[in-house]
């Protein structure tokens, strides 16, 4: 995954020297300094896809209260942590806006698409807010993932999918899987795939702009570069095997 975020998706070999303003030390094993922080991004964006999804899938309500103590480690790290650990408990705030989003909407909305991006972006004043102050890292992750979403809502309801979501979700576990692998096969066909190809270019170019920017924009360029690759996975298994996608 670092690799990827590097080498594909920011342009740079993982070892080029951070332009932006060093981190402090963090004797985290070979991961280069200027990395650690990205690279938290990017689990993190991860994290909603193998354990959010089945957790609120089962357990809406359980996954939701979670949030509470999710950020509560965080502010606790971001007080009393040193160095990096008190930056990765600020950007553990910003993932904690995001998971109470997707729990929010997967447990009670899920059927209901065009209700996705406004869930998901209730937190989107205090992101904006915190990027002049201490919770800039907070707010550049959740935006950050706040695009990727927003993205990809977008590109399926140009592709003319988004009809397709609750028909999904709401179809029985025998035949949900052929109608999501249905969807998919849409998404191969010329204009829609023009539509995906060009949407990933512009968050390619966007990815390496941030990443030139440093400081926090590193944060919310690995957070979208992330959420391509996810999406990328998605796709294929909804292709090849779309019993196990965790939207069913």
């Amino acid at each position: 995954m670092h690799n990827f975020l590097h080498n594909q998706v920011l342009g740079v070999p993982p070892t080029l020297s951070a332009r932006s303003e060093a981190l402090p030390d963090l004797r985290l094993g070979a991961v280069p300094h200027a990395a650690v922080l990205p690279l938290a991004a990017a689990l993190l964006v991860t994290v909603p896809v193998f354990l959010q999804a089945p957790w609120v899938r089962s357990a809406p309500m359980a996954a939701t209260l979670f949030t509470v103590p999710l950020m509560a480690f965080a502010l606790l790290l971001e007080r009393h942590g040193q160095g990096p650990w008190r930056q990765l408990g600020v950007l553990l705030v910003g993932f904690s806006g995001s998971w109470l989003g997707g729990c929010l909407f997967w447990g009670w909305f899920r059927l209901h698409p065009v209700m996705h991006l406004p869930i998901e972006a209730f937190a989107l004043p205090l992101a904006v807010a915190g990027l002049g102050g201490r919770w800039r890292l907070a707010g550049a992750f959740y935006l950050g993932s706040l695009l990727g979403t927003a993205s990809t809502d977008g590109v399926m309801a140009a592709a003319g999918l988004m009809d397709l979501w609750p028909r999904v979700l709401n179809a029985p576990l025998t035949q949900a899987p052929l109608l999501l692998q249905g969807a998919a096969l849409q998404v191969l066909q010329p204009w829609p795939l023009a539509l995906i190809a060009l949407a990933a270019g512009l968050l390619l170019v966007l990815c390496r702009r941030l990443w030139s920017l440093g400081g926090p924009w590193r944060v919310a360029a690995a957070a979208v570069g992330t959420t391509l690759a996810v999406d990328g996975l998605f796709l294929g298994a909804a292709l090849l095997a779309p019993h196990l996608s965790g939207l069913i």
